[in-house]
């Protein structure tokens, strides 16, 4: 049971002023507590940590990292879409009909704004308790990380609020010391300034993960300076002014820089983050809830407890479609992945299979079954992979969300020194090539010539995290801060209706996929050429002769003849609505706006 006291910030934001509760799992499992006051809340260390734990809450469920801000906010985009038709929730924030009314966007953003007073209030009482600098050693050391902890958390509350809002309303002290609490939107490079400079006090009072006597729900230094790297870049991006133009700031190299000098500690201190060096396996570990000596993913969000407040929705909602007659359980299907991010990876490289399913389990036989080329689901956080199974209807599946891993700042890195320097080192090359490499386990000499011009580099590197991070929750953030999200929207409607011509560079993409299953999984028909049985999708349709036995599924035909969206083929139902220099960012709700009685300024376009 989890009990808050609540202040109101005028509407806009409901804020919890005073009580923090638990709903991560792991680390952050306590026994509930009952109401109290803020000296109560921070009269010993053990409260401390239970304020704390709080802020760590609003992260979680339905309306944080659980399903809405990580599986709605980053579509539609070239890599991935809302599956279904067009409505007031979900899709219409996927196609980009972002209404005003739409409860998928307010209800988030007050969580976020939750989250922020629970953190400002403990930003300001841990300094201020006797323990904090008289002490033991030990009590001392604990409240020292609670601070820099809850730094970081109010980094990631306002990050997110800016990614999906442009400037909005910034306090840093909590809402009872506030005179007004209808305070104006602050410039958000500004709010990037400060929040890069807490990050650096937060990285020095917090543990590296070796000594944190937790795992990477909780934040540590790796976390820190993962993040004002990943804040850095942001700063140094093009981002959506009021003026309606995508436009960065003349000193965005700083940035730069700061965001190369954390991720080259980082990449110093290979004993507490690397690279996981199979793919799948980080993947195999998340939906095992298996430790990875690797430490790769960096951070991620606890969930646990079987609601939508504290758990999350991954392997729910996302990954392949699954019934609930199978041993699996009911769920995936929410996400599709585009026909042009499938056909973007190489057919050696294993990312792609574990990104993207193409198969179903829609009977008790617990049989596979080919999808259509239009209907791939994700992949990383698949339900069938769950160790133990969790059959039946059960929404809530456990899995926490990635929020950011060794390979980013390895591409972060790679990607800072190519512009500051005009071009690529040869270290920026090796941070490429290592994640490049990994992708490409077994088959490292058919990676490619990686370009040593600036425009090559960044281009490589463009496409690179597309492959790397495809459900991650980062693509559409990456475009939106190099400026190229309207451009990659139009260029995967144009790569999507060649793979249905099969045109050039898709010429060889089959129109049709012959497919039966050996035991529970499937088998396709690859020709005379046994070789192919398993990688048919990069050669024209193989007819078997006799067909007896085998299933016919259409592939780029499927394109031709399906209307998958709103009564639209594919490439012009998803971000059917997108405008550039409006969409790139959420307006405020209808009530937000309400509140402030004309005194916040909507964003352009709405």
């Amino acid at each position: 049971m989890k009990n808050r006291i609540y202040q109101s910030l005028a509407g806009t934001m409901t804020l919890i002023a005073l009580l923090f509760t638990s709903g991560c799992k792991k680390y952050t499992e306590v026994e509930p507590v009952s109401q109290y006051s803020i000296p109560q809340a921070f009269s010993d260390v053990s409260n401390a940590l239970t304020a704390v734990i709080g802020v760590y809450d609003e992260l979680q469920g339905d309306n944080g990292y659980g399903i809405r801000i990580s599986m709605y906010y980053p579509y539609d985009s070239d890599e991935g879409i809302v599956s279904g038709n067009i409505d007031n929730g979900r899709r219409g924030v996927g196609r980009y009909q972002l209404l005003l009314t739409n409860a998928e966007i307010s209800n988030p953003f007050r969580q976020l704004y939750r989250g922020l007073e629970k953190a400002n209030l403990c930003i300001e009482q841990i300094p201020q308790m006797p323990q904090y600098s008289s002490g033991s050693a030990s009590d001392q050391a604990i409240l020292k990380r609670l601070y820099g902890e809850s730094l970081t958390l109010r980094a990631q509350y306002l990050f997110q609020l800016m990614l999906n809002w442009g400037d909005v309303p910034a306090p840093m002290i909590p809402s009872y010391k506030q005179t007004n609490l209808f305070i104006p939107k602050t410039d958000r490079d500004t709010v990037y300034d400060r929040l890069i400079a807490d990050l650096a006090i937060a990285k020095d009072l917090v543990p590296w993960r070796t000594d944190a006597g937790a795992r990477s729900e909780r934040i540590t230094k790796g976390v820190v300076k993962a993040l004002r790297a990943r804040l850095a870049l942001f700063r140094g991006g093009y981002s959506l002014r009021q003026n309606a133009q995508m436009e960065r700031r003349a000193d965005y190299l700083t940035y730069y820089q700061i965001a190369k000098t954390e991720c080259e500690e980082l990449m110093a201190r290979r004993d507490q983050h690397d690279l996981n060096p199979n793919y799948e396996n980080i993947w195999r570990n998340v939906t095992s809830f298996v430790y990875d000596p690797y430490g790769e993913i960096i951070w991620e969000i606890g969930a646990g407890g079987g609601n939508g407040n504290s758990d999350s929705r991954m392997g729910n909602y996302d990954g392949p479609n699954l019934s609930n007659a199978s041993r699996y359980g009911a769920g995936g299907g929410g996400i599709i992945m585009l026909p042009n991010y499938f056909y973007a990876f190489d057919s050696v490289d294993t990312r792609r299979d574990v990104t993207v399913t193409h198969y179903q389990v829609t009977s008790a036989t617990n049989i596979k079954s080919q999808r259509r080329l239009g209907e791939l689901n994700t992949g990383k956080y698949r339900r069938d992979w769950r160790v133990p199974l969790l059959p039946g209807t059960v929404l809530n599946v456990g899995y926490n969300w990635s929020m950011i891993r060794f390979s980013d700042v390895l591409l972060m890195y790679a990607e800072a020194v190519n512009e500051i320097n005009g071009g690529p080192t040869a270290q920026a090359i090796s941070a490429f090539e290592e994640v490049r490499k990994r992708a490409y386990r077994g088959n490292t000499g058919l990676i490619g010539v990686t370009p040593t011009s600036k425009a090559g580099f960044f281009d490589a590197i463009v496409n690179e995290r597309f492959l790397e991070f495809g459900h991650e929750g980062i693509r559409r953030y990456d475009l939106l801060r190099w400026n190229l999200l309207a451009t990659k929207i139009a260029e995967a409607r144009t790569k999507i209706q060649q793979i249905r011509d099969r045109v050039a560079p898709y010429a060889n993409v089959p129109q049709y996929i012959y497919w039966k299953n050996v035991g529970e999984e499937i088998q396709f028909y690859g020709g005379t050429n046994t070789a192919l049985t398993a990688q048919p999708f990069w050669r024209p349709t193989q007819v078997p002769s006799p067909t007896t036995g085998w299933t016919r599924v259409d592939w780029a035909n499927h394109l031709t003849t399906a209307s998958s969206i709103d009564g639209k083929p594919l490439w012009q139902g998803f971000a059917s609505f997108f405008v550039p220099g409006k969409s790139e960012l959420y307006p405020f709700d209808a009530a937000t706006i309400s509140s402030y009685q004309g005194q916040l300024k909507q964003n352009p376009g709405y």
